[in-house]
C-alpha cells in the first residue's frame, strides 16, 4: 500500500506475491491509502461497542452505583474506542462522531434516552466522565512530550520533521497531526520546554479526568 498512489502492481517476495490494497491492519490501528483515519475511527467505534456488549449486563444495571459504572467505563471501554488516538489527527467530523457514540453508551448506562430530556452534562458529571475530547488530546499531548524527549536521532522526531514531497490539493488543506498538536498546546496553555519535565507536563496536560471534581457539573435534569 502506498498513500495517494494509483500504482496497483504487486509486490513479489521470493516466490510469493503480495497484492496490493487500500487499507490494513496495523497493530490494531487501520491504515489507509488515502492518509485518512476515517476507517479506522469507525474501527475503533465497532470494537468499543464490542466491548460495551461484553459487559452490558453490569454496566446497565440499575442496583449497580452510578460513579462505579463511570469507572468501569473508563477503564474497560474507553481505552479501547481511543485505541492509536495519539496519532490522529482529528477534525470536527472525527471529534463529533466519537462524542455521539460515547454519549449514546452513557445514556444507554444510565437508562435514559433523549426522550428524557437529560442534558449531557448531568449524565456526564453523574458517571464522573469528561467529554471524549479531552481524552483525546491529553493522548496526543502525553506522547508529543514522550517523542520530545527522546534523542534527535529518534525516528519519532525526525517524522515530525518530515517534508512530504508534492502541494497541498486545491480547497481547504488537511491537517497534518502537528497542526492539531500546536492547537492542543495553546489550549492547554503549556509550552513545549516543559515537556522535558516528564512529571510536570504530565500534569499540566491531564485534563480527561484530573482528580474529578463535580464543581459545575451538578445541573439537574431536565
Amino acid at each position: 500500500m502506498a498513500c495517494n498512489s494509483t500504482d496497483l502492481t504487486s509486490l513479489r517476495i521470493g516466490d510469493d506475491i503480495v497484492e496490493r490494497t487500500d487499507n490494513f491492519r496495523y497493530l490494531g490501528s487501520v491504515l489507509d491509502a488515502s492518509g485518512d483515519i476515517d476507517r479506522d475511527i469507525k474501527a475503533r467505534i465497532s470494537a468499543a461497542w464490542a466491548k460495551w456488549r461484553k459487559v452490558t449486563g453490569v454496566i446497565c444495571d440499575p442496583k449497580m452505583p452510578v460513579k462505579l459504572k463511570g469507572q468501569v467505563y473508563k477503564t474497560i471501554i474507553r481505552p479501547v474506542l481511543t485505541y492509536g488516538s495519539e496519532a490522529w489527527p482529528v477534525v470536527e467530523r472525527h471529534r463529533q462522531l466519537l462524542h455521539v457514540t460515547e454519549m449514546n453508551m452513557l445514556r444507554w448506562m444510565c437508562g435514559v434516552t433523549r426522550k428524557d430530556r437529560v442534558r449531557n452534562t448531568y449524565i456526564r458529571g453523574s458517571l464522573h466522565v469528561r467529554d471524549i475530547a479531552d481524552k483525546l488530546q491529553e493522548s496526543r499531548l502525553r506522547w508529543y512530550g514522550h517523542v520530545l524527549r527522546r534523542p534527535a536521532s529518534y525516528v519519532g522526531n525526525k517524522c515530525l520533521d518530515m517534508t512530504l514531497p508534492g502541494t497541498r490539493s486545491r480547497g481547504r488543506p488537511k491537517k497534518y497531526w502537528l497542526d492539531v498538536v500546536q492547537y492542543d498546546i495553546r489550549a492547554n496553555g503549556v509550552v513545549v520546554r516543559d515537556a522535558e519535565d516528564r512529571a510536570k507536563w504530565r500534569r499540566k496536560c491531564r485534563k480527561a479526568d484530573p482528580g474529578f471534581s463535580r464543581a459545575g457539573w451538578d445541573e439537574q435534569p431536565g
